[in-house]
C-alpha cells in the first residue's frame, strides 16, 4: 500500500518540475546552473520523501529546497557573478536625474496604482513582473533577486559578491526605479480587463 503513495509523491514532484526549473532560469539566469539546482532539489526531496511532512505544500517545500540550492550555486559560481558587470550598471543612471528633483521629490507624481493588494492577487500581474525582471541588466537583476526574492540580506549579498554596502545599494535603487517605470508602462498604465 505504500508503493501507489511513492509513485504519487515522485509523480507530484515530477509535475513541478517545470516550475521549479522556470524559478531557477529567472534566480540564476543561467540555463545549466538552473537545470543543476532543479535536478539538485528533486534528487534531495525523492531522497527523503518522510521530510515532507505536509506542513506546508508540495510545491512550496520544494521551493524551500531549492532556494537553498540556488544560494549554493551562487556561493559556487560566485566569480563568475562577480565577473559579469556591464555598462548598463557603471557610472551614473539616467533614471535616477529623471526621477527626482534636486530637492529630492519626484519630478513626476507616480501614476495610480490603483489598489496593489487587489491586484497583485491577479496572476497577470505577476507575468508582467517577472518580465519586468527579467529585462533589468544581469547585475542589478540578480542582486534584486537575491535580496526580495531569496530573502538574502544585505550584508550575505555583500560577502558572497565581494560588493561595498553602497554599490548594493546603488544597484538595488536602480534596480527597484527600473522595476517601477516597467510596471507603470505594462501595468499600471493598462486598460484592465474584468
Amino acid at each position: 500500500m505504500s508503493e501507489p503513495a511513492a509513485t504519487s509523491f515522485e509523480q507530484q514532484v515530477a509535475d513541478l518540475r517545470v516550475y521549479l526549473l522556470k524559478f531557477a532560469r529567472l534566480q540564476l539566469r543561467n540555463e545549466a546552473w538552473a537545470e543543476d539546482a532543479v535536478s539538485d532539489t528533486v534528487l534531495a526531496a525523492l531522497s527523503k520523501p518522510q521530510a515532507f511532512e505536509q506542513r506546508s505544500q508540495l510545491k512550496t517545500w520544494l521551493v524551500g529546497i531549492l532556494k537553498h540550492k540556488i544560494i549554493d550555486a551562487l556561493r559556487h559560481h560566485s566569480r563568475e557573478v562577480c565577473s559579469s558587470t556591464g555598462s548598463d550598471d557603471e557610472g551614473a543612471d539616467p533614471l535616477d536625474d529623471m526621477a527626482f528633483k534636486v530637492d529630492g521629490h519626484y519630478a513626476e507624481k507616480p501614476a495610480e496604482w490603483g489598489n496593489p493588494e487587489q491586484d497583485m492577487s491577479h496572476r497577470q500581474f505577476f507575468a508582467v513582473l517577472e518580465a519586468c525582471t527579467d529585462k533589468l541588466p544581469a547585475v542589478q537583476g540578480r542582486l534584486f533577486l537575491m535580496r526580495e526574492w531569496l530573502e538574502l540580506s544585505s550584508e550575505e549579498i555583500c560577502k558572497e559578491l565581494s560588493l561595498t554596502p553602497t554599490n548594493l545599494y546603488v544597484q538595488l535603487h536602480r534596480a527597484r526605479l527600473r522595476l517601477r517605470e516597467c510596471l507603470e508602462l505594462n501595468w499600471f498604465a493598462r486598460p484592465k480587463t474584468p
